[in-house]
């Protein structure tokens, strides 16, 4: 009865009950990922009855990977991502400085998750910071293995740096000795690849903006690439569904197109706080993205109602945008709506989207209600409630 979700020419073949990997992950992850299994369990119970049904399969990364394993990041982990496509997964914790340099970035790289997904959008009743959160409603496309990603970086006073900077200086470039060195790569392949997936999903979802993000105007060859690469992509195989600036007033395109144009980067934060309804679709690099995309989380409410998703030909591994916090780990406090709202990405993705809507409902009633975990209640006013219960009460609302 349980069977694999594939992926074939491009779509997901889902079957009725797929078997789906999840990792809990450090830290609070003890907390919230159980709680999140339950809620959408509920949710899939609700929308479809006994008809449909995830078979959830347990995976090991991270602190309890490397307990059972003595491995941070089996290969039995990756090989059963392979196998099923599919996976939610908790926060790992991301070393600071020397060691093992992410279990994240390793997963993205392995499975070549060339975009990180971030939607930003308002949960009812979530405190914000501005005055009209409801009026930002985007999605972030974020270039997921170049750029600083790459990690390709030389140690001040190195063999390696002196060097990457002799060969510099060869160059006619000045770099002041001692320094460190980092190389920044960005490729046509995998612009293109972040821009085509931006494109489709306007298509598929009716979006009518698509906006590239960038800072070419001082990194002409690498930042102003991406800018150049995107649009060129766009016009060839998107060009009978696109125009570009200037069309129409106010940058709003004809019936039926696509606008796509760009900003540059740090002009972008000042765009999205003052006119945030002019952006629905963002394609950045990946510093800028980063950036961008907690930055447009604190305007809806923080991090902890913050989904994202990293997504590759055939492989998806959706995930809490937070870190682990150890502190609160195993205190059932922790607010577990950044992986709810990630595993709602992950069934409309594989074509469950009515579960998504049930699960999302729920939410800003529950919200609305006062019913919240300490990080939302202090901002409140109210008495905070702890995981499990607030896990009880978004069933109750489903």
């Amino acid at each position: 009865m349980n069977k694999r979700i594939e992926y074939r020419d491009g779509d997901w073949i889902v079957p009725d009950h797929p078997v789906i990997p999840y990792i809990e992950g450090d830290g609070i992850g003890v907390d919230i990922t159980p709680s999140v299994l339950r809620v959408v369990d509920h949710a899939v119970r609700s929308e479809f009855g006994e008809t449909r049904a995830i078979q959830w399969l347990e995976i090991l990364a991270g602190e309890k990977a490397l307990s059972a394993t003595g491995d941070l990041l089996p290969e039995a982990t990756l090989e059963a991502i392979r196998a099923h496509r599919i996976c939610l997964k908790g926060p790992l914790t991301t070393p600071i400085g020397g060691g093992f340099r992410s279990i994240n970035v390793t997963l993205r790289q392995v499975l070549g998750l060339y975009a990180c997904v971030r939607p930003v959008f308002h949960v009812a009743g979530v405190p914000s910071p501005v005055k009209a959160p409801d009026d930002l409603n985007l999605i972030i496309f974020r270039e997921n293995l170049e750029d600083v990603y790459a990690g390709i970086e030389f140690e001040a006073n190195s063999r390696d740096a002196d060097h990457i900077i002799s060969v510099l200086e060869a160059m006619g470039k000045t770099v002041l000795p001692g320094s460190a060195v980092g190389i920044k790569p960005m490729s046509r392949e995998r612009t293109e690849q972040l821009v085509r997936m931006a494109l489709r999903h306007a298509v598929d979802r009716r979006r009518s903006v698509v906006t590239l993000v960038h800072k070419g105007n001082i990194q002409k060859f690498t930042e102003g690439a991406f800018k150049t690469w995107g649009f060129e992509l766009a016009r060839r195989e998107f060009g009978d569904r696109v125009v570009f600036e200037p069309q129409g007033p106010d940058g709003v395109p004809p019936a039926g197109k696509i606008l796509v144009n760009d900003r540059i980067a740090d002009a972008m934060f000042q765009q999205l706080l003052l006119r945030p309804r002019e952006y629905q679709i963002l394609a950045t690099p990946n510093l800028n993205g980063d950036y961008l995309s907690d930055a447009a989380a604190a305007q809806v409410g923080g991090l902890g109602m913050a989904p994202g998703a990293n997504i590759g030909d055939g492989y998806a591994v959706f995930e809490a945008t937070h870190g682990s916090a150890p502190k609160h780990a195993g205190q059932d406090k922790a607010n577990p709506g950044s992986l709810l709202l990630s595993a709602c990405m992950m069934l409309e993705h594989i074509g469950w989207a009515g579960v998504s809507t049930r699960i999302r409902a729920a939410l800003g009633a529950t919200v609305q209600q006062g019913v919240v975990t300490y990080d939302l209640a202090r901002l409140m006013g109210v008495s905070p409630v702890p995981t499990s219960v607030f896990a009880n009460e978004l069933i109750a609302n489903l």
